[in-house]
Order: structure tokens, then C-alpha cells, then sequence
């Protein structure tokens, strides 16, 4: 069985000698099995989704090219417990929360991490999600204890996750304290650990779990995207520092070796991206940012499981010793489980490589939902119900998050129309702009399942939509400035945008843009209320603060004075829906692009 206590081997100033190796064998040696079995079950980027998933988000290509129903709590629980065995550890690789449907975030996400205790995960990395209220509150998911604004839940006193959470790669900025990195490895007093780790830096949070199967550890380096300060709201992570995966996780190897640790899991929160349309078994990763850490980490690390790109994909990379490695991704939403099944040699304790034998598993719906499960979603669905059937306006038809070729989205566009109005009294704003990774799901024209009617716009959905609760804020820049923040949307500048952005306007503000032109000299032709921008003159700018605080590698956003904050932004696409009702897509004519 697996252990909720991490690795003690530090026995009598012995680390990992052969007397404690020794010690989990059979009096008659020449009995005991040359290897054992270990299966891990991975899930990555859940997000929260208790409930199955609508629309493309909840469907899923299989094993035989048929695109079917996928995800749901219910769904992944009968499937959790049709794969699992007595050899399982289950595992995550990030995203687990964050970015969720009303069901969960109305609640600070307690619900979904409660969920994934009950379906018996064990080793969770962080994802950049993780961080989307802070670290303080990640750390209170972590360890327990009521929300300091929201306080408990209808549930009572959060008692914390029951599964470890892993970050090598998140270190404080300025700190020297003692840090749970030391607690991750049983306590070691070890002085090659305490120097490894003074190396290194001080870990805000666990690098590594390490969990006993069959009489042997298994050990778990956990990494999130180095990406993250660009993607998550600043203050909340101002204390932190993210480094380079690879480096992290050789480091955490390092330290694992140095107590004995020799059969090594990387989870991963950064992936790549795929040839569309492909079975989840396919190697059909492209390769990115997930492939340059599955293929230069440690050769001692045996199998690297990964996330963050929401795609569903099986490989065999070569590490850096020119031996094959299993380089996987599940997919988002609950949708698939990567199965891999792994002997150990009792002897070495290290994987035998040839052993490892990995299976993409779609969590369709056609079987049983999982009784406990549907009764706990159904118990948090009831709690928030009031809330998210509440009719907030309607619509004439769809208006979706597809981008036109410039980039532009009709939701985008009323999402910053929105935002305008909400920013003129009080912040001055003279427009508004919208990063596109904010818009998170479409609004649909026929009914949900709660039966509000063909049209009919509710909380919830809108939520759905705007679920990360910014608040919306007004900065002054120039017209100069703001040139250099629509050009910050495109790749090839000094921020390494990695690939375009086209930040979503409000009504008043045109402009174009030459897909062809050299960074720097793409944007042209800037109008508010049909009047040329220049580049002395002062413009009122409102954005949510992810984007202020220059998420996204929207970096010029920083250079912005006279801050003004303001109300949430759910709180102003809420008001914007309930205008002019009913609301058409608007028209996505507000930028220009040209070759």
C-alpha cells in the first residue's frame, strides 16, 4: 500500500544503506521477486469540473478515431475504480483548480480538491491555476483552515487537501526560513541534502513526495510552467520566483538520490500541443516547451507526465543517456486518464525502463456514474443553484470565443464593452481591452439543463465565461504606450510572447495590424471614437489586473500611472448583459488585418 508520510530513511545517520534496503526483504532472500508492479493513474487540468463538461470541452476523440461524450466527477470516479489495483498510486499534474465552473469556485475550489481526495489522488503538481488567488491561499487549500474574507463553506472548516502538492521549480524570492523541502524528504539531516538545498534556494513549497509501494519508494518531482508569472494576477505570487523546469527537476533528482530514491516521476504542469483530431494513444505531440523537459531532465527520472496544454497524447522520448522514456498528457476537464504500469526491481529499487507500458484511457459516459460521487456533486450543485440559475440577460443567438481571422471574438468584444462601462465613472476609462485566454467558454443560445429558456443568459454561465473574479482597472498611457502593447501581442518581441494574443477591444477603439510587417511596426491606424491617436496624448486604458500588472507578457501594461480599481469583472459582463436585452454578437469589425 501506498504511504501518506514521506520518505524516512535516515536511519541511525545511515542514509539509504544497504542495512535499510535490506530491511523490507524476506528472511529467505532467494524467494523474493526480482521486480514488483506499480501502476499510476494520472489525471492533469481538471479545472474543476465536477459536473461533465458541455460542448467541445466535453467531448473527446477515442482510441478508434470516434469523437464521443467525455468527463464528469461521476464519469471519472467508475473509470478511476475500474482501472485501479492494489499496486495503483494515483497523480496529477496540475490545474486541478482554478479557472472552474460557479459549482467549485464559489467555494474557493474546496469542493473539486475535496472530490480528489475521495478519489484517492496522492501526488499533485502545481499548475500555474494553483496560484490564481495567490500562494497564500494555494497554501491554505493545502494545509486547511476557513476562507479570511468568505469564511466556511456550507460544509464547515476546510480541513485541507488530503494529497500532497509538489513545486521544485517554485522557490521564495527572499527568504531563508525552513521550508517544507526538507519535511518532503523525511526529514533527512543528511549534510549533502542541507547543501544541495543551499545551493538551490528556498523552496516554497514541497519539491518532491515519495510514496512506498510493494516494499519500495516511488519518488515524485513535481514542476509547474516557468511561464507562470505572465499568466497569473502578480500580487499574488510577488514573493515568489519561478525557475527553469529542467534545473529543478535535476536538482530534485539529485536530492532524491542522495536518499535512496532511485525510481523517479516527473509531473509536470507545461505540454505541447498536437496534430489534431488524433487517438489520445498517438504520439502526436509537436515538439515544444513539454518535449525539451521530457527529453533533457536526469536520466534517472524514469517517466515524465505532463499537462497544461489540455491535449491528449502518448510518447516515447530518448533522455539524456539515449534511453526511451514515456512522455504523456491526459487531455483537460476529466476526460481521459493515462494509465501507466511500471516494474520495479527490488534489488536496485530503480524502474526497469522496458517494464513501462503506458494506455490513454477516455473517460467516456456510457458507463454507471459512481453513486457517492453524483450525490456530492449533487449536494454543492444544490448549494449553488440560487446563485447560478439566476436569469441575467439574453441573446439572440450564439456568441463565442472563436476567434475571426484578425483575432477578434464577438464575446470578447462584449466582454470589453462591459468593461467599458463599468470603468467610466470613477476610472475615466476611454477604452477597454480583453486578453482572449480570459474568455473561457462560449454563451450558448439554447437552454442549459436548468431550463431558463432558449436565450436566457444565467450567473452560472456567465460565470463560466469570467470565472477568475478580477478586478477591473483603469491606468493612463500614452498613445505611444498603447502602440507598444497591442504590438506586445504578437511573437518576436523582447517579452517572448510565445505565440499571438489579439487583446479584445471595446466599440470605440480601432485599429489594424500587418501579419507580415517586423515586430514594432505591425500596428497602425489607431482610432478612439473614430479620431487618430497620437503619441503624446494621454488615454485612460481600463483592464482587468491580471493585465495591469502585465499578464500575458503584456509588459508596456506596467508603465501605466494614475491606477484605478474597480468592480469585478464578472460584476461588469453581468451589467453588460443585462442591457440592451435582447443582446446579438456584435460584429467583429473592430480590427483590421492585413498581409
Amino acid at each position: 500500500m501506498t504511504s501518506r508520510s514521506f520518505l524516512r530513511l535516515a536511519l541511525a545517520g545511515a542514509v539509504a544503506s544497504g542495512a535499510v534496503m535490506l530491511a523490507t526483504l524476506p528472511a529467505d532472500a532467494s524467494k523474493a521477486p526480482r521486480t514488483v508492479p506499480v501502476r499510476l493513474l494520472a489525471l492533469n487540468d481538471f479545472h474543476g469540473n465536477l459536473e461533465p463538461p458541455t460542448g467541445s470541452s466535453g467531448r473527446m476523440v477515442d482510441e478508434n478515431g470516434q469523437t464521443v461524450d467525455a468527463g464528469g466527477a461521476a464519469y471519472v470516479a467508475t473509470h478511476m475504480k475500474a482501472l485501479a489495483d492494489k499496486n495503483t498510486i494515483a497523480v496529477a499534474q496540475g490545474d486541478l483548480i482554478g479557472a472552474t465552473p460557479l459549482i467549485s469556485a464559489a467555494y474557493h475550489d474546496e469542493p473539486s480538491v475535496e472530490f480528489l481526495g475521495k478519489l484517492g489522488l496522492k501526488v499533485a503538481a502545481v499548475g500555474n491555476h494553483e496560484f490564481d488567488e495567490g500562494y497564500t491561499e494555494l497554501r491554505r487549500i493545502m494545509k486547511g483552515g476557513c476562507h479570511p474574507v468568505d469564511g466556511c463553506s456550507p460544509a464547515g472548516p476546510w480541513k485541507g487537501a488530503t494529497f500532497d502538492y509538489v513545486g521544485a521549480n517554485v522557490l521564495f524570492k527572499n527568504r531563508n526560513e525552513k521550508t517544507d523541502a526538507l519535511a518532503a524528504l523525511g526529514g533527512s539531516d543528511s549534510a549533502q541534502v542541507k547543501q544541495v538545498l543551499s545551493d538551490w534556494g528556498v523552496p516554497a513549497l514541497p519539491p518532491v513526495s515519495i510514496k512506498w509501494m510493494n516494499g519500495v519508494p516511488i519518488g515524485f518531482i513535481g514542476l509547474v510552467t516557468q511561464t507562470t508569472p505572465n499568466i497569473v494576477t502578480a500580487e499574488g505570487i510577488k514573493d515568489l520566483k519561478f525557475v527553469d523546469e529542467v534545473k529543478a527537476a535535476n536538482v530534485a533528482s539529485k536530492l532524491l538520490k542522495l536518499v535512496g530514491v532511485k525510481a523517479q516521476v516527473v509531473l509536470v504542469h507545461e505540454g505541447d500541443q498536437v496534430n489534431a483530431g488524433q487517438s489520445p494513444d498517438a504520439c502526436s505531440a509537436v515538439p515544444g516547451a513539454g518535449n525539451r523537459i521530457a527529453t533533457q531532465v536526469d536520466p534517472e527520472i524514469d517517466v515524465v507526465l505532463s499537462g497544461h496544454s489540455h491535449q491528449a497524447y502518448l510518447c516515447k522520448v530518448k533522455d539524456p543517456a539515449g534511453n526511451d522514456r514515456v512522455y504523456s498528457q491526459g487531455g483537460s476537464f476529466g476526460r481521459v486518464i493515462t494509465q501507466v504500469d511500471l516494474n520495479v526491481n527490488v534489488k536496485t529499487r530503480d524502474i526497469d525502463r522496458a517494464s513501462v507500458v503506458a494506455d490513454n484511457h477516455v473517460v467516456t459516459r456510457t458507463v454507471t456514474p459512481d453513486p457517492e460521487i453524483s450525490a456530492f456533486v449533487q449536494t454543492w450543485k444544490d448549494r449553488v443553484a440560487p446563485v447560478a440559475n439566476k436569469p441575467v440577460g439574453k441573446i439572440t443567438a450564439d456568441i463565442t470565443n472563436t476567434a475571426a481571422p484578425s483575432g477578434e471574438s464577438a464575446l470578447g468584444d462584449l466582454i470589453a464593452d462591459g468593461q467599458l462601462a463599468a470603468t467610466k465613472t470613477g476610472g475615466n476609462a476611454q477604452i477597454a481591452l480583453m486578453n482572449p485566454g480570459g474568455v473561457r467558454a462560449s454563451l450558448t443560445y439554447a437552454s442549459s439543463p436548468a431550463n431558463e429558456g432558449d436565450g436566457v443568459v444565467t450567473y452560472g454561465e456567465a460565470f463560466t465565461v469570467q470565472p477568475f473574479n478580477n478586478l477591473m482597472q483603469v491606468v493612463t498611457l500614452t498613445g505611444a504606450q498603447l502602440k507598444t502593447v497591442l504590438e506586445q501581442q504578437f511573437t518576436g518581441g523582447p517579452n517572448n510572447q510565445p505565440f499571438a494574443k489579439i487583446l479584445q477591444p471595446s466599440s470605440n477603439f480601432t485599429y489594424t495590424y500587418s501579419r507580415s510587417a517586423a515586430w514594432g511596426s505591425k500596428v497602425s491606424n489607431m482610432k478612439i471614437d473614430g479620431v487618430p491617436v497620437t503619441d503624446t496624448q494621454s488615454i485612460r486604458v481600463a483592464a482587468n489586473n491580471f493585465l495591469v500588472g502585465g499578464g500575458d507578457a503584456f509588459a508596456g501594461f506596467k508603465d501605466g500611472t494614475d491606477l484605478w480599481s474597480g468592480p469585478l469583472d464578472i460584476d461588469a459582463f453581468v451589467e453588460q448583459l443585462g442591457k440592451d436585452n435582447p443582446i446579438a454578437p456584435p460584429a467583429t469589425t473592430r480590427i483590421t488585418a492585413v498581409d
